[in-house]
């Protein structure tokens, strides 16, 4: 495995990946999932991960957060090593300092809005502090959801179970949130609500969010955008509207044809 120095300071980012490679598969059946990947990710950035189907971005999103190995190359995730931690202490990374919102919301049917909200708190087995309490009191606030908090999942709707995703992800001020999708089940209006609040907790309360996604007016939304084509990062740009991301797709499957 390849073995890079990283040099620690206040403004390191939260993601740094060094010469990361992802392979699958051996021989004639080989393929590249990543390929080399040099890229590091700010603190309190939006970030959007696009590119074709197959190109590597989830693969991408899986090794920076410590849910998949690399097969060379070296990750940093909120300053510690992840390449070289063990199971246990990338877990632990995980449950301090990743937050995570999910196509399909992955909340606990039988928990409340709010028991849903402070699951990462009694997974991590330590109780709420009253700067936290407050921080979360004002996440529902925010969010639209006072009215509903001692709701089960079943009883809101599509965008208001993803507004208690976002506040579970965003309740223990994570380093970063990784957002996979996370528009994929929502109608137009509850689409615009979510990424909106992701784009406020950014600039607002800056949260760092890397979200992987397919559709060019959702990744409209971020700061910058990075594109990875056959597991090469291929373009990092600054923000662009939904016409122009469709554009710059479409000339990525053009040239891979």
């Amino acid at each position: 495995m390849t073995s890079t120095t990283f040099q620690h300071s206040p403004t390191q980012p939260v993601v740094s990946m060094r010469r990361v490679s992802k392979i699958y598969g051996e021989g004639t059946g080989r393929v590249a999932a990543l390929d080399e990947i040099d890229v590091d990710i700010h603190r309190g950035g939006f970030t959007a991960i696009m590119g074709p189907s197959g190109s590597g971005k989830s693969t991408f999103m899986n090794v920076a957060a410590g849910l998949d190995d690399v097969t060379s190359g070296e990750v940093m995730l909120a300053g510690q090593p992840v390449t070289h931690l063990g199971d246990d202490a990338r877990t632990l990374l995980r449950r301090s300092e990743v937050g995570f919102i999910f196509q399909a919301f992955n909340l606990v049917p039988t928990l409340s809005a709010h028991e849903n909200i402070l699951l990462p708190f009694e997974l991590a087995g330590r109780r709420v502090s009253a700067e936290e309490g407050r921080w979360i009191e004002h996440l529902v606030g925010t969010l639209g959801l006072a009215e509903r908090i001692s709701h089960r999942p079943s009883e809101l709707s599509g965008g208001q179970q993803q507004r208690v995703a976002i506040a579970r992800a965003l309740a223990s001020r994570p380093a970063i949130i990784f957002a996979d999708e996370p528009t994929g089940n929502l109608d137009s209006r509850s689409s615009r609500e979510v990424l909106t609040l992701l784009r406020t907790a950014a600039r607002e309360y800056g949260q760092t969010i890397a979200m992987v996604s397919h559709d060019p007016v959702a990744a409209s939304y971020a700061d910058r955008i990075l594109v990875i084509a056959d597991g090469h990062l291929v373009g990092d740009h600054g923000p662009l509207t939904p016409q122009e991301i469709s554009d710059l797709l479409i000339g990525f499957e053009v040239g891979a044809a």
